[in-house]
């Protein structure tokens, strides 16, 4: 039986491992910041917790965001490399599809929201029918724009009381690792949905005063 790595970095450090579909680990550490620190480390953590190698993995899935620009970035290139390392193919799929695949597992409403906190008062979000099929690419909008539908995910707590919240409340890496397969194929670009808060200097002006013609 295959051994499936999931690595997710849009919103919290997340790791799963899956064996022949089913869960067998998943390592979390809450924390939206420490995405450098924490990943590899939680990646062997989550291996030593089965009595494998990181060389024993046969697949490896990563969550695409939406997500903040930096931390997605370090799981997507870290999940990246390690397949490519191992002669693997990376899998990437959409970090809400993996929230709603746990909220249909579990019997979900006809039609509901998954959201996730964007920053700057916003929430990237995305809709789904009751068996966790997509309806629309994911979205980044104020709150206040999302469809008026049940909402699940790591909804911030200022918006809390702005939604009808049903659900889990949170990726589950192991779900991710298990079930990837079943999702939708998100590709090799991540869902940024926004372009970067850093960007390339442009050419640097002239301190010197200007000459007007006579």
């Amino acid at each position: 039986m295959r051994w499936t790595l999931g690595i997710d970095t849009s919103h919290y450090v997340a790791v799963g491992l899956a064996h022949g579909g089913k869960i067998a680990a998943r390592e979390i550490v809450a924390d939206t910041r420490a995405h450098v620190e924490e990943l590899l480390p939680l990646v062997l953590k989550a291996c030593d917790s089965v009595g494998i190698a990181l060389t024993d993995i046969d697949e490896f899935a990563v969550g695409m965001g939406p997500g903040p620009f930096t931390g997605l970035r370090v799981g997507v290139a870290t999940a990246w490399t390690l397949a490519y390392a191992a002669g693997r193919t990376p899998h990437g799929v959409c970090s809400l599809d993996v929230v709603a695949r746990q909220f249909a597992d579990f019997g979900a409403p006809e039609a509901f929201v998954v959201a996730a906190d964007a920053r700057r008062k916003e929430l990237y979000w995305r809709s789904y029918s009751a068996d966790g099929t997509p309806q629309g690419a994911p979205q980044v909008s104020a709150p206040e724009a999302l469809p008026k539908l049940p909402v699940a995910g790591a909804v911030p707590e200022a918006y809390r009381g702005l939604f009808d919240l049903q659900g889990p409340d949170a990726l589950d890496p192991g779900v991710l690792a298990s079930q990837w397969s079943n999702l939708e194929a998100a590709g090799d670009e991540p869902y940024y949905l926004r372009p970067a808060d850093a960007a390339v200097p442009g050419k640097p002006k002239s301190a010197l005063p200007r000459l007007r013609a006579r």
